[in-house]
């Protein structure tokens, strides 16, 4: 199961609502994969690129449930991935998936989805156009 302390959780939170300098822990602690998080969850093609090369399954998994890839959720549910499972549900408006982390003592990783779903929707409302549509947005890079 793909389980991170308390704190890396918090750092990839704060990146993922634009904190640097978490992005600059998470790397110097080699969590590279959650600074891949941030834009994989907003449909790069290399940040999930990253992910399935560094055999990052789960996050992967994680990033398509969040898209209501169905085949992506079972796989977590498979692989007993219950953490990340329960994240995708709660982005995807299942009030008892946050309930779930809550129960659970994982109100981090319930923030983090949170922060996410924000992310996603605030993405959302800047609007797109036929050049930005797709499944997979052009890297920034």
């Amino acid at each position: 199961m793909l389980n991170y302390a308390k704190e890396v959780i918090e750092k990839t939170n704060d990146w993922i609502a634009g904190d640097k300098k978490a992005k600059q822990w998470l790397q110097a602690n080699n969590y590279e994969e959650l600074v891949q998080l941030k834009d994989a969850a907003s449909r790069y093609a290399k940040a999930m690129e990253y992910l399935l090369i560094n055999k990052q399954f789960t996050l992967a998994a994680f990033v398509n449930a969040v898209w209501d890839d169905k085949k992506a959720f079972e796989l977590l549910m498979k692989k007993k991935e219950f953490i990340w499972a329960a994240m995708a549900n709660f982005i995807n408006g299942d009030v008892n998936a946050a309930s779930f982390l809550k129960k659970n003592n994982l109100n981090h990783y319930a923030e983090l989805a949170f922060t996410i779903q924000a992310k996603i929707r605030r993405e959302g409302d800047e609007g797109t156009t036929i050049f930005g549509g797709g499944p997979f947005k052009v890297s920034k890079d």
